[in-house]
């Protein structure tokens, strides 16, 4: 599953990614503010992730800047993931590519894609310590819930405050998905 936005194209990571997203998640300023990354991150990190099998109902991306001098570069990730609540968006942008909007950009896209894949509601999470990452669901239509949990930090190697947030995607049979459906097969 391939999906094109304005700017970024998302495509699903291949095993032979790893050196490019080894080379480019290997930020502490970025795993931190992740919950499932380790710190350090390391190249057997980059390869497992790289090889990992996409789930249909929860599907993952790459990230990518097309420039036409040079392959797609990889700027981060982004995807779904199961939780308790059905289904979580995660994403994290490499420090060189923040502020310009993306995450944001491919979160719309992501989101569009889910209500697609029949979900009808998405939760996502941020570290209180992470306010870009706050405005970017606040920007994207995610609302917080009121609730504050300690999340496992993998990198920050104890629990930290998470805020809760949920968005409502309304019943795929109420909107527009159709346009949707033909917009993600044309990418």
């Amino acid at each position: 599953m391939f999906i094109r936005s304005e700017r970024l194209f998302l495509r699903p990571g291949w095993p032979e990614d790893w050196s490019e997203i080894f080379a480019q998640i290997a930020d502490e300023a970025v795993v931190r503010n992740l919950s499932q990354v380790p710190w350090p991150y390391t190249a057997e990190d980059a390869r497992r992730f790289a090889s990992q099998p996409q789930d249909a109902r929860c599907p993952h991306f790459l990230i990518t800047l097309p420039t036409s001098a040079k392959p797609a570069e990889i700027i981060g990730c982004i995807g779904l993931a199961r939780s308790d609540d059905g289904a979580e968006l995660g994403y994290w942008i490499t420090r060189d590519h923040w502020g310009h909007g993306y995450a944001t950009e491919a979160a719309r896209a992501v989101l569009r894609l889910a209500k697609v894949l029949g979900h009808r509601e998405i939760v996502a999470g941020h570290f209180l310590d992470n306010l870009a990452s706050a405005a970017v669901l606040r920007k994207v239509g995610f609302a917080p819930t009121g609730r504050v949990r300690n999340r496992f930090s993998l990198a920050r190697g104890y629990e930290a405050q998470s805020v809760e947030h949920r968005i409502d995607l309304g019943c795929p049979g109420d909107c527009d998905c159709d346009d949707d459906v033909a917009a993600m097969r044309a990418a």
